[in-house]
């Protein structure tokens, strides 16, 4: 089998295409044929040792995979050799084989393409439980999506159009503002690349109560986080709920006294745990997802792919905030 593997600390240029022996699976594993690995922002992290989780090296980076089942461990009961199948594997997904354990892999509808089923799971369980479980989103309402066009972003957009809510999608760029209105955002915000001065910030949070045609929004979905943070938080509404989902600008550090004149909510998302401890919750979500896909009212919107030699190009794409949608590695 072959492997872009992480073998010291650093940058997506690191990444080295390694033959290696090909693993079997143990009990209650199952090993897949990759045919597709979907690439996330997590996957830039793990490799600079900078994600929660840190695997021993050397190791592929890559959280979700699709592909066939190829081989079964003993105590396996609900999939087979040949079933096509998604799974969520942390790590190890940038490889042609990966051995996961079957709890962590779902089979998939017939319908589904490979690439798309690789692009699915950590995007929109993330942004699904995020906006269901955690804000408890309701129709009517309204939904600010901070970095709207990436991968998660967009799914965001999707789930809260299908949820009956008003979206405003702030990104960085007019192509990105047009990516976001193709997918359904009913109103789109160009924010700057510089937020670090009161001025701007004031003036973002009153565009986005603006948009939002009340006193504020209801829901703030930030997978940004920075400078934005603080003001986006001074845009919700009474009673509003603001999304921690993710930190590309940076960890901000938002006043806690605007939580009391708010009687607003900073609600955590942390998905990756959410499937691990609450293995019920995220089974009947993912039954959500697929019915929603199969009605045509998701579908992972790939912009780029690249093959497994080029993953470091992937990455590097991912890193530099240039993605829209998602990005996929193709296996040969």
């Amino acid at each position: 089998m072959k492997a872009m593997l992480s073998t010291e600390v650093g940058g997506p240029e690191i990444l080295q295409l390694t033959d290696m022996p090909t693993p079997e699976p143990g009990k209650k594993q199952v090993r897949i044929r990759v045919h597709a690995a979907g690439v996330n922002f997590p996957d830039t992290l793990i490799i600079r040792d900078l994600y929660q989780m840190k695997p021993p090296r050397p190791f592929a980076p890559g959280g979700e995979v699709a592909g066939v089942v190829e081989a079964v461990g003993e105590d396996v009961k609900h999939l087979h050799i040949g079933d096509r199948v998604l799974g969520m594997s942390g790590f190890g997904g940038f490889a042609t084989e990966l051995v996961l354990d079957a709890e962590r892999a779902v089979k998939i509808p017939d319908n589904m393409p490979y690439d798309e089923a690789a692009c699915f799971v950590l995007t929109y369980g993330t942004s699904h439980h995020a906006l269901k479980d955690r804000a408890e989103l309701k129709a009517g309402e309204s939904v600010l999506i901070l970095g709207a066009a990436g991968g998660v972003g967009i799914a965001a957009v999707e789930l809260a159009k299908a949820a009956g809510a008003k979206v405003i999608a702030a990104v960085s760029s007019e192509e990105k503002a047009q990516f976001c209105r193709d997918a359904g955002a009913d109103e789109t915000l160009i924010y700057t690349r510089e937020m670090s001065d009161r001025a701007a910030q004031k003036e973002f949070s009153n565009q986005i109560k603006a948009l939002s045609g009340r006193d504020g929004v209801d829901v703030i979905y930030d997978a940004v986080g920075g400078d934005y943070a603080e003001p986006a938080v001074r845009s919700l509404a009474w009673k509003g709920r603001y999304l921690v989902v993710g930190f590309p600008a940076g960890i901000p550090k938002i006043p806690l006294n605007l939580t009391l004149l708010k009687g607003c909510q900073i609600v955590g998302v942390f998905w990756g745990a959410h499937t691990l401890r609450e293995p019920q919750n995220h089974a009947e979500n993912m039954g959500d997802l697929f019915r929603l896909y199969s009605e045509g009212k998701v579908k992972p919107r790939i912009s780029a792919s690249y093959a497994l030699e080029n993953a470091g190009e992937a990455l590097q794409l991912l890193q530099d905030r240039k993605v829209l949608g998602k990005v996929v590695i193709t296996m040969p």
